[in-house]
């Protein structure tokens, strides 16, 4: 979650007091996202709507066709309430870091634990030994199966390309990365790929959608361009900055694009997925 938001919160108050403008509020309409044909897995199309809230009271009244939403803390009831409104579902999950938050920490081996990612109570996992960590994914996503999702976000998915603690190579992370991918598609859930844009070109067929945090500060939203080629979503938040400034680049790219704050609660502004904004 918010891979680079947290080096980005030690010059960002500086640059945003520049270069922040407001942007008009426009209304943003009540879109909705067709179910799959049958049995079919559920594909978002580029530009779809959607609201991405990990923290807080989750609220169902957004007018988006899909919400990201935290898979332990959301219940089986709100999913089943917004469903019952025509909107798509998305159940986050960390898959290569640990929390020690959640109500399945203890059944994490200590071996498989490395080095802290940034954020508290948080260390990437060792990918390598699936064999171990493939029953625990196994049934957080039954979990979210059974929670009634349409999908799962699963986060931290570029241990290989951080300080891990682990001597990770990109050749353990696609594999892994796939792992993951079969274990949502076993059981009918739709997976996103999240941030992990070096490997796209090798991950693109195995992900219905993408999620990204800051393809347009850093001057990368284009790469994202074989998901849309292939008609599938792209959900990209930017947490600096203005509209004005990005929103642009988004609609030129075809993103379906947020502006959030970092703790990723319900605030949001929408970059409407085409015009000026």
């Amino acid at each position: 979650m918010r891979r680079r938001a947290l080096a980005w919160l030690l010059v960002g108050p500086l640059l945003f007091l520049a270069s922040c403008t407001s942007a008009p509020e426009l209304p943003e309409p009540d879109d909705l996202s067709p179910d799959p044909a049958p049995g079919q897995r559920w594909q978002p199309a580029p530009r779809v709507s959607w609201q991405w809230q990990l923290t807080g009271t989750l609220d169902t009244s957004v007018k988006a066709a899909v919400y990201d939403v935290d898979g332990f803390n959301t219940t089986k009831e709100q999913v089943a309430a917004l469903k019952k409104t025509g909107r798509k579902t998305i159940c986050y999950l960390s898959t290569g870091a640990w929390e020690d938050f959640r109500p399945d920490a203890a059944a994490f081996p200590k071996e498989l634990l490395g080095e802290g990612n940034g954020w508290e109570g948080e260390r990437w996992l060792d990918i390598r030994r699936s064999a171990e960590l493939e029953p625990l994914m196994a049934k957080r996503f039954d979990m979210c199966k059974a929670k009634g999702f349409d999908a799962i976000e699963p986060d931290n998915m570029d241990g290989y390309a951080n300080s891990s603690g682990f001597p990770l190579t990109a050749a353990d992370q696609l594999a892994y990365n796939r792992l993951i991918a079969r274990l949502a598609h076993d059981r009918g859930l739709s997976v996103g790929l999240k941030n992990d844009l070096d490997q796209i070109p090798e991950l693109v067929r195995d992900f219905e959608f993408a999620v990204n945090e800051q393809c347009a500060q850093y001057d990368e939203c284009e790469r994202y361009r074989p998901f849309v080629a292939a008609g599938k979503a792209v959900f990209h938040v930017e947490y600096e900055g203005s509209l004005r400034e990005w929103c642009p680049v988004s609609q030129r790219e075809g993103l379906s694009s947020l502006q959030k704050k970092t703790d990723l609660g319900s605030w949001r502004r929408w970059c409407p997925p085409r015009g000026e904004p």
